[in-house]
């Protein structure tokens, strides 16, 4: 079953059981969306806030500047994939490698885009950053005495999301630097959970993975739309041979295309499971490079001197918590870091205004911060449709 059968399914269990039984869930309908409120946690919440609020006051007084400058990083950072896209699209090249702003599905590739969130990692990676953005918002609220009214979770179809509903009436008589750590409290801790997982995935790689595997060729782990590649070669194929030159890891198979094929030339791939002919193109960075349009990672075996001490079991399942850190790293840096683009409604526009406000009438600040929003959303409109349209096309 692949992913788009996995959600096709899952939509229609999701809200059958959802119409079914609606009241006895308790349950809110609203267009696309289900939501399901409750109180159980609030005194969850309640305990940690009040373990150490001192504690979550200053280190979200840290966080706000962190969460600032991200915010305002976030803007040029548009404009600059913005004007790689209108380069590209003028450039007279090959297909672009540069990526720019994506929509991350689990388990599902999106047309134009380099890679894909694999569908068990990816699920659970989501988990995480939306349990941690929203029960960090709830603890900083609660630390400076807001009243949560509810805790829910929502799905988007079948999107899945999760809110903390903290009283609005407490929210507008808070200080400013209060309304400040709450917003910045959700993508600091998606940015610090990151940072742990960062450092996890690193010790595996230096201390276990490393040792235990070494590469044996180059898996096929997704191509692109409309390059030579695409239909031909599939995932989880196993490249060894590129026109009889050996592929033992990702740098020799980026060596052979660079040096040893030119653009314009057939390739014969060998893989596990045959050998196909492609005709390389040019690459958009460097038109004297081959490009196929094949996205690979090193396929790795485990050491004999591992594999006879320890099996095949203990390396591969480190091997699988190895990629389980990198997408909840990859994931809550993403989102959390997205989340600060200075856009209302999300956070990096809440924290906009409210800085603003802090320098002019709350009317004016209203009125920019809506207008950033308005040229943020269009941009990011623009590099996705930029980013699928053609690719669909």
């Amino acid at each position: 079953m692949d992913a788009l059968q996995f959600y096709a399914i899952a939509f229609i269990v999701i809200w059958a059981v959802a119409l079914l039984f609606r009241d006895k869930l308790k349950i809110e309908i609203s267009g696309p969306i289900l939501m399901r409120k409750t109180t159980r946690l609030r005194d969850f919440i309640d305990s940690i806030a009040q373990k150490s609020p001192r504690f979550w006051r200053w280190s979200m007084n840290i966080g706000v500047p962190i969460c600032v400058f991200f915010m305002i990083l976030n803007l040029p950072l548009l404009l600059y994939s913005l004007g790689t896209i209108i380069q590209n699209i003028f450039a007279v090249q090959g297909p672009s490698t540069v990526s720019s702003v994506g929509i991350a599905i689990p388990g599902v590739s999106i047309p134009g885009s380099s890679f894909n969130v694999p569908l068990v990692y990816g699920l659970i990676g989501l988990v995480v950053v939306i349990v941690v953005h929203e029960f960090a918002h709830g603890i900083l609220a609660r630390t400076d005495g807001i009243k949560i009214k509810s805790i829910g979770l929502l799905m988007l179809a079948v999107i899945p999301g999760a809110f903390v509903e903290p009283d609005e009436e407490g929210i507008k008589k808070a200080s400013r630097l209060t309304k400040l750590r709450i917003y910045a409290a959700g993508s600091m801790s998606n940015i610090v959970v990151a940072f742990i997982a960062f450092l996890l995935l690193t010790a595996l790689s230096s201390f276990f993975i490393a040792p235990s595997f070494h590469p044996q060729g180059v898996e096929v782990q997704n191509t692109m739309p409309n390059t030579p590649a695409y239909g031909v070669l599939q995932n989880g194929m196993v490249i060894t041979h590129v026109n009889g030159y050996e592929v033992t890891n990702l740098t020799t198979f980026t060596d052979i295309l660079s040096t040893k094929i030119k653009p314009g030339e057939e390739v014969n791939i060998t893989t596990n499971q045959g050998t196909f002919k492609l005709k390389a193109t040019a690459n958009s960075n460097n038109t004297n490079h081959a490009y196929l349009g094949v996205i690979v990672q090193n396929h790795l075996t485990v050491n004999q001197d591992v594999a006879s001490k320890y099996g095949d079991t203990i390396p591969w399942f480190l091997y699988s918590l190895y990629w389980l850190f990198y997408w909840i790293f990859f994931l809550n840096i993403g989102i959390g870091t997205f989340n600060l683009l200075p856009a209302k409604p999300l956070d990096g526009g809440l924290m906009l205004e409210e800085i603003l406000s802090s320098k002019m009438s709350e009317d004016l600040a209203n009125r920019i911060t809506n207008s950033v929003s308005v040229f943020s959303w269009m941009i990011v409109v623009i590099l996705i449709g930029a980013t699928i349209i053609p690719a669909i096309a």
